[in-house]
């Protein structure tokens, strides 16, 4: 007999979506529950003062303007839950290793190409040095104590300037301290960045980029940021 194929691994549903998001976020707001409930509450109120004004107040208006206000008590209490999840994944990778290459890889849109993969790195303190290409030029990121920093950042800054003439090399620093970029605002940075270069030169840039990249398959990479441990589900 023929083996069977084997069967599509489960996606979770939404509900199970929604609770997983909500978990997730609880973990760092702990008041989320009741700042949902007053939303809630806040929906159907405004929705009975609309059927008493609107409708008359008759029973038939406040209940449908009762639903009605519910259901917008839903639709916030789910937005203020989707904004807050974001902060809450920011705030668990801050600080672990290989966070810059999570938000780099997943948080810069279409406009952007980058990776989870560190260009360069320091295997001992696991320093390591991001890469992004986009209209705004090229972007290296470097995460880490900056100190120790200094000369993967010029290496790779330094290879970049050799490859792609006349493209403006921005160097960014992941942290709190003066002149440095906190986690949460490293792709909000990136994004502001002025177009500099179009479309075409931006494939013919990162293609001669590639070119000259070393593979780093024989490097530790940093393990820190699993994104399915850290990243909550967004409902779909």
């Amino acid at each position: 007999m023929a083996k069977r194929a084997p069967e599509a691994e489960k996606r979770p549903g939404f509900f199970s979506q929604i609770r997983s998001l909500f978990r997730f976020t609880r973990e760092v707001y702990g008041w989320l529950p009741w700042a949902q409930i007053a939303i809630l509450i806040a929906g159907v109120l405004v929705g009975l003062i609309l059927g008493y004004v609107i409708g008359g107040g008759t029973v038939l208006s406040l209940v449908l303007w009762g639903i009605t206000g519910l259901m917008l008590g839903i639709l916030g209490a789910m937005f203020l839950m989707t904004r807050l999840s974001t902060k809450a994944m920011y705030t668990k990778i801050d600080g672990m290793p290989g966070a810059s290459g999570h938000v780099l890889s997943t948080s810069l849109g279409r406009s952007w190409q980058s990776s989870d993969t560190p260009v360069g790195i320091n295997p001992k303190t696991q320093e390591a040095v991001y890469r992004a290409i986009g209209r705004g030029g090229i972007v290296v990121v470097g995460e880490g104590t900056r100190g120790r920093l200094t000369r993967l950042v010029n290496e790779e800054r330094q290879k970049a300037q050799r490859v792609a003439h006349g493209v403006p090399v921005t160097v960014l620093y992941v942290g709190h301290g003066e002149d440095e970029v906190q986690i949460a605002d490293l792709a909000k940075t990136i994004k502001k960045l002025p177009k500099a270069i179009d479309k075409a030169t931006m494939g013919a840039v990162i293609r001669r980029i590639e070119s000259v990249s070393q593979s780093l398959s024989s490097l530790p990479i940093p393990k820190g940021v699993d994104p399915t441990k850290v990243r909550a589900q967004r409902p779909r």
